[in-house]
């Protein structure tokens, strides 16, 4: 037996000794490396969620091959491909996207090194009880290439001021319409009304939105008048290479300076959050009709069902609101490292792609240079070398 120091996820040593017997060994290895897997993205800080999403494309993997990692070979990487779009097709009309075949093949990359690594043990054990080694199946020729920052579907979109208003006037008018009529669903009407106008308020994520709670706000000491919603801290940001979720604290923007009224009603007003079923008992800002906290599946169907009543376009999402944002304070004037500040960017070419601005502005920033080109000219016009 090799000589290696033990790391988490590496082969048991029971199993490299031969101390277990194995029944159906094909079986009990595979589930051992799953196992041993989790172990090592544990240790290397992953989250719960992310590791339960890669045990998922494993397991897939390995059921669209019908054979164990030390049999996998490139062929498969193909056919499984293949199995994506096809159920992307059957689903929604169109192949898969390239961003998500490639986070599933780096996926199936990162584990087949996993196994491959001699420290681990996992090669070792595959030869000592099957005679053959588990090997790397994904390579650059096999993986979708990525040329492009932006891989978002081009239909994809900041939602213009217009259809800002025409949502939001949709919205107001649908819970007056259904508390007129004395229709309970008045109350999730408006539930859905208010996420949608923090979402665009405060530009966060869809995660970071529904996992706010109501102690997540506080006064803004410079802007006194925004009382105890002048501050929204986000603890559920986007972490990255297997950090923990980022802090952050969004400012409310007087471009935005309707939201602390919504919030506050919100909240504090008996007649909205605290009557629903679960309000007044759960933390969280946006209970459901059957739990304490609204899942983020459930309100996706929702807004799309809203959007669609007020007669939007499919290319506008909820993630949308947080393009319109980036893109709406960047027209009103905002500096630029103020807003990637804002959203959380860690890079500024990560804002600059959610800027979208419109031609009307582009047009008046192109009449300014003008001008202050002509202005410049004017002065300097006369003048002796």
């Amino acid at each position: 037996m090799a000589d290696y120091e033990p790391l988490p996820g590496g082969a048991p040593l029971r199993l490299l000794r031969g101390d277990a017997r194995l029944l159906r060994a094909d079986e009990q290895v595979w589930s051992e490396m799953l196992e041993g897997w989790r172990a090592s993205l544990l240790a290397r800080n992953s989250a719960v969620g992310t590791i339960r999403n890669y045990v998922r494309v494993l397991t897939d993997f390995q059921t669209v091959c019908n054979d164990y990692p030390w049999h996998w070979s490139p062929a498969d990487v193909g056919d499984y491909v293949t199995v994506l779009h096809a159920r992307a097709h059957e689903r929604r009309g169109t192949t898969a996207a390239k961003s998500t075949v490639r986070g599933y093949l780096m996926v199936i990359r990162s584990f087949c090194s996993f196994l491959c690594e001699p420290r681990y043990g996992w090669a070792e054990l595959c030869h000592k009880l099957f005679g053959e080694y588990p090997a790397q199946v994904c390579f650059e020729y096999n993986l979708p290439v990525h040329v492009s920052e932006n891989e978002a579907e081009p239909k994809r979109r900041a939602f213009s001021r217009d259809e800002v208003q025409t949502l939001f006037d949709y919205f107001d008018n649908r819970v007056d319409e259904l508390y007129a009529a004395n229709k309970k669903a008045w109350l999730t009407t408006l539930r859905d009304a208010c996420i949608a106008k923090v979402a665009y308020a405060y530009g966060v994520r869809r995660q970071e939105l529904l996992w706010l709670q109501t102690v997540d706000f506080g006064p803004n000491p410079h802007v006194p008048q925004y009382g105890a919603f002048g501050a929204m801290y986000v603890r559920w940001g986007k972490g990255s290479r297997g950090s923990q979720a980022k802090r952050r604290t969004v400012l409310t923007v007087p471009l935005m300076g309707w939201a602390p009224e919504i919030l506050d009603a919100w909240i504090n007003d008996p007649e909205c959050r605290q009557r629903m079923t679960f309000g007044a008992a759960s933390p969280w800002l946006w209970p459901s009709e059957r739990g304490a906290q609204l899942t983020l599946d459930s309100y996706a169907t929702r807004f799309t069902d809203h959007r669609r009543a007020a007669g939007l376009p499919d290319g506008l999402s909820l993630h949308g609101f947080r393009r319109s944002y980036v893109t709406h304070l960047i027209e009103a004037g905002y500096d630029p490292l103020f807003v990637q500040q804002q959203v959380g960017h860690e890079q500024s070419s990560t804002t600059a792609l959610y800027t979208q601005v419109s031609s009307d502005y582009r047009q008046k920033t192109l009449q300014r240079m003008i001008s202050q080109r002509l202005g410049s000219a004017d002065i300097s016009y006369g003048k002796t070398p």
